[in-house]
């Protein structure tokens, strides 16, 4: 609302600079003013660049990945959430939102039954015909791909944009951003440490250089030895992280507990990981959601490469 007003003494002062030759550019001018603040009360652009304008803040709101729905409730809109996809576990409040399928098989009937104002997508995650169909059928579509930690407050403030809840917004992405700061002075310039991220043994899978998890290694001074892959959770082998001998191995797995698999390097003493007992472990959900919690498991991963140095020596 706030930029709407600022709009509209930009306009002002506009029109009083127009001569009174022209009354008809005046008059329409001037119906701007009157008519725009009541056309579009809420917009925000998305991550694929389109401007999704509301006429009045959504109230009835559906998120299509786990990820998306923590940020809804860090944008001070989970009250507002009428659908959620499967695994949207967290905060325990998202637990009770009905499901409307899962993030890769969405029940279209279902969303239609809930009557959505706005749904929230997963730019790489849902089903692009799903996706494309909401939209024919007169849903307004937020697409979003959180690849940085800055990008996390950015969705938080366009989320709470679009839903009226600007006041908590404001006040989370602040805190985080702080945060944000602090890490990025403590840990940004040590000594790099090459770093292979493992998401999973079977297929191996890590991550690419244009997403979150890349940028998190490189907030903790690490190198992503997989930063040249410009892929999403890159299929990657044995074979490629051996030539590329990383010095640090972090993995997830599927939930808090540390994956067996993780020790199956021991095999390759000849890994600098291995050799210097820098395998660790950070809880998946604090790494792999593009959420508030990604701070936590930034936390945890600068602590650990940080202990990678000290085996190091450097």
């Amino acid at each position: 609302m706030l930029r709407l007003l600022l709009l509209r003494l930009l306009l002002l002062r506009l029109l009083q600079k127009l001569s009174p030759i022209i009354p008809v550019r005046r008059a329409l001018i001037m119906a701007l003013l009157v008519y725009s603040p009541l056309l579009f009360a809420a917009e925000a652009t998305d991550d694929e660049g389109s401007l999704i304008s509301l006429r009045k803040p959504a109230e009835r709101i559906i998120s299509l990945a786990p990820s998306l729905t923590e940020l809804i409730f860090a944008a001070g809109a989970g009250d507002k959430l009428v659908g959620v996809v499967e695994y949207s576990d967290y905060p325990e409040a998202a637990k009770s939102i009905p499901i409307v399928g899962r993030h890769d098989l969405l029940d279209m009937e279902r969303i239609l039954e809930l009557r959505p104002d706005l749904i929230v997508a997963w730019q790489t995650g849902n089903p692009r015909a799903s996706v494309n169909r909401l939209r024919a059928l007169g849903i307004a579509v937020y697409i979003a791909e959180p690849k940085s930690l800055e990008s996390i407050p950015s969705h938080i403030e366009r989320l709470s944009a679009l839903s009226g809840s600007e006041d908590t917004a404001n006040v989370v992405a602040s805190t985080f951003r702080a945060s944000l700061r602090s890490l990025s002075n403590e840990y940004r310039n040590k000594a790099p440490v090459s770093t292979f991220y493992q998401v999973w043994d079977v297929p191996l899978i890590s991550a690419g250089g244009n997403e979150l998890i890349n940028d998190i290694i490189e907030l903790c001074g690490g190198v992503n030895i997989f930063a040249d892959i410009n892929l999403v959770a890159p299929k990657v082998s044995v074979e490629a992280v051996l030539v590329r001998n990383p010095e640090a191995i972090v993995a997830s797995g599927m939930d808090i507990e540390r994956p067996e698999w993780l020790d199956d390097w021991k095999r390759w003493s000849s890994l600098a990981a291995v050799a210097e007992d820098n395998l660790f472990f950070v809880p998946p959900d604090l790494l792999q959601r593009h959420t508030p919690r990604a701070l936590q498991g930034a936390r945890m991963m600068c602590e650990q490469l940080d202990q990678a140095r000290a085996n190091l020596k450097i």
